[in-house]
């Protein structure tokens, strides 16, 4: 007997089926993977390129301004400079450091060469007669005393740091002829000048001279100073000044002193041979020697001088570059203040500390009953230990006071 053939496959294990499915399906999420994969290479790649390169960037800015901060007190890559030997701060990889502070240093005759010294005259002259004022400073780099045995090549107008106190009338016409005998460009701000500054303060150069004028129409006691580019730089080496502009409305006194703060940053103690300016103590603020009207205690040791029941009057100006200036007399009050050296707006009264900010100026006046020995100071005492004390010497009496 035959048989006819089947016309169905043998039937396939159940198990093979799912292991087939399983592979079909590990493919799919390789697939998958993959492209995902792809997508992620395709976006993160140039991501990564892009942080490199900006790291690079970054890295090569860090190292120019390292190499700018390295050359940061370096004097003689300032214009007119390359001349100026050691004006700098101290260097080091990386950056500038200060010279060590020289704060208070003195020779063993200080006490000596403090007597010996002749100050800077602080009683204000009187204005000239007339309508215009007539006024020639000359630019001159000079070497200066600053205190006791300490010597400095400072930047100056006349020979003296501070320059002559210019004293107008409110009103008076301002004639300003500048010469300039010094090796390097230098010009003059003057803070009560209202005039087009292009063209009266530009530079002057060496061997030059130029004259402009101008209406002093705003009483007070106001800054000048060298302007030329850096100005931070040549107002630190010396060049500035006061000019009082009088109105002739103000109460009558009977003393008027004229006071000019101003710091000393110093790479060298000024002893052996003068100092001259470090830059990196300038730029951190952190001055060797303060003064009034330039040279330190000065007026300890010559004192200013009253009779009791006199009212004398300061013309302060801060000089700067940098400090504020708390002014204060011990034991007395200031009767009447005129802050920011405003004498249009009425006074202020018994005022105990008035501060004058750098590049402005007050007037002050104190009216003393009893002799005795009044102490004028900046109340940043930092500035007193650093040479901003005077002595006011009220009736002519002996001694001294130190503060």
């Amino acid at each position: 007997m035959a048989y006819p053939a089947s016309t169905h496959l043998p039937a396939r294990p159940a198990h093979r089926e799912e292991l087939e499915r399983d592979e079909s399906d590990s493919h799919i999420l390789l697939k998958l993977f993959a492209l995902f994969a792809g997508i992620a290479v395709a976006v993160i790649l140039p991501i990564g390129l892009w942080l490199a390169v900006s790291a690079q960037g970054a890295r090569d800015d860090a190292e120019k301004a390292a190499a700018k901060a390295a050359s940061a007190g370096s004097m003689a890559d300032m214009p007119g400079m390359a001349a100026m030997p050691g004006m700098t701060g101290a260097t080091a990889k990386g950056g500038t450091y200060a010279t060590p502070s020289f704060a208070g240093l003195a020779p063993a005759n200080a006490d000596a060469l403090a007597m010996r010294h002749a100050a800077f005259p602080a009683a204000l002259a009187p204005a000239p007669a007339g309508a215009v004022a007539h006024v020639t400073l000359a630019m001159q780099h000079t070497t200066v005393s600053i205190a006791p045995g300490i010597r400095y090549d400072a930047w100056t107008f006349g020979d003296t740091a501070p320059g002559p106190v210019i004293h107008v009338r409110q009103g008076q016409t301002v004639a300003v002829t500048l010469r300039n005998d010094g090796p390097m460009p230098h010009s003059i701000d003057f803070h009560a000048a209202q005039i087009a500054p292009n063209v009266a303060f530009g530079d002057v150069l060496p061997g030059q001279s130029k004259t402009f004028t101008f209406v002093a129409s705003t009483p007070g006691v106001f800054m000048y100073h060298c302007g030329t580019a850096p100005a931070f730089v040549h107002i630190a080496n010396g060049m500035y000044g006061a000019i009082v502009v009088e109105p002739s409305n103000l109460p009558a006194v009977q003393h008027e002193y004229v006071l000019v703060s101003s710091e000393w940053y110093l790479n060298s103690a000024g002893e052996s041979a003068p100092a001259s300016l470090d830059l990196t103590k300038a730029n951190e603020m952190t001055p060797d020697w303060v003064t009034w009207n330039g040279y330190a205690h000065q007026y300890k040791e010559h004192p200013l001088t009253a009779d009791p029941g006199d009212t004398v009057r300061f013309w302060v100006v801060d000089a700067g570059p940098s400090l504020t200036t708390d002014f204060h007399v011990v034991g007395a009050v200031l009767e009447r203040a005129w802050l920011n050296g405003d004498l249009v707006d009425a006074p202020q009264h018994d005022i105990q500390t008035a501060p004058v900010p750098a590049g402005g100026g007050g007037v002050f006046d104190v009216k003393i009953d009893k002799a005795g020995i009044y102490p004028f100071v900046s109340h940043s005492f930092a500035s007193v230990n650093m040479g901003q004390v005077g002595l006011l010497n009220v009736g002519h009496v002996a001694g001294t006071m130190s503060h």
